[in-house]
């Protein structure tokens, strides 16, 4: 017999992985029904896939899963194993479904409809996915790390690397499609702020615990974020440590498990941060918590 708290761990997995199965099939269709047969075109790797097979007449699922695997293991890096894991599955179940919905009917071939319906689609198919742990496209992935190395935020990361596909897509699809494709852009990102409280949106959490130096050392190692410690005590519980530390939405999620298997008697509460001024992140090489 599975004991309680296996029990829940194991619900956890099934429905993080169900609804990101969902999210990966919203996604697909609104590509594969919606956008791909107008020449309306996805930003990131997605888009640089659908322009290479475009030119090249091989399949779209073959060049997202090749040109997505350095990006992974970037995120393996720098996010962890449960974020390779998620994605790889994340990706190649993407690559599957947009192969199998070429066999679905065009939905409409007016280019409006198909622009917004599939904007819609797709944001709330990536908005699932992000919000449950993984990603579709390596840009985003990239998009996080220089996020912690420059003050560019993802989000402004993404619209520039989308900005030169869309040029591109302009050249080859014409300029009306790449217009369309813009106007997909920002249906989808506003969904995907909706679904998933926005991609780049900064979140503050307080962690109330007996392990501090534990909790910091392993989200700096697993992060790469610094932590603040603050000196708290408790009416009841009498001295804690409280941390304090700025996360991206996509890091939340391996966030609540490092302090999960730290100390599972640790109390957290994250909020949204509305601005960032300064540099939160510190070289790893630079900084060593053993010191």
């Amino acid at each position: 017999m599975f004991k309680h708290k296996e029990y829940n761990s194991w619900v956890v997995v099934v429905l993080t992985y169900m609804f990101m199965t969902i999210g990966i099939l919203l996604a697909a269709l609104a590509l594969e029904v919606f956008l791909i047969p107008n020449r309306i075109i996805d930003g990131g790797i997605t888009g640089i896939s659908i322009i290479l097979s475009f030119l090249t007449n091989i399949n779209l699922s073959i060049f997202i899963v090749i040109i997505n695997i350095p990006f992974l293991l970037l995120g393996f890096k720098h996010l962890g194993k449960n974020f390779l894991i998620q994605s790889s599955v994340a990706m190649v179940l993407f690559s599957l479904l947009l192969e199998a919905f070429k066999q679905v009917d065009v939905v409409t071939s007016d280019i409006l409809l198909a622009t917004v319906f599939g904007g819609l689609l797709l944001g709330i198919g990536v908005g699932f996915v992000i919000r449950y742990g993984a990603c579709l496209d390596g840009v985003e992935t990239i998009a996080i790390l220089i996020n912690k190395k420059t003050s560019f935020s993802v989000g402004q990361v993404i619209l520039l690397v989308n900005l030169v596909i869309y040029m591109v897509a302009g050249i080859l699809f014409g300029w009306d499609r790449a217009l369309y494709s813009i106007m997909t852009y920002f249906i989808t990102y506003k969904i995907i702020d909706i679904v998933s409280e926005g991609l780049d949106q900064a979140k503050a959490a307080l962690i109330i615990t007996n392990n501090g130096e534990e909790i910091a050392n392993s989200i700096y190692k697993k992060l790469g974020r610094t932590v603040t410690f603050i000196e708290g005590e408790g009416l009841i519980s009498g001295k804690k440590v409280v941390l304090y530390v700025v996360v991206t939405r996509i890091e939340v999620r391996e966030l609540k498990k490092i302090v999960g298997d730290d100390d599972v008697s640790a109390f957290m509460t994250i909020t949204d941060v509305a601005e960032i001024v300064g540099q939160h992140i510190k070289d790893k090489e630079s900084f060593d918590f053993n010191k």
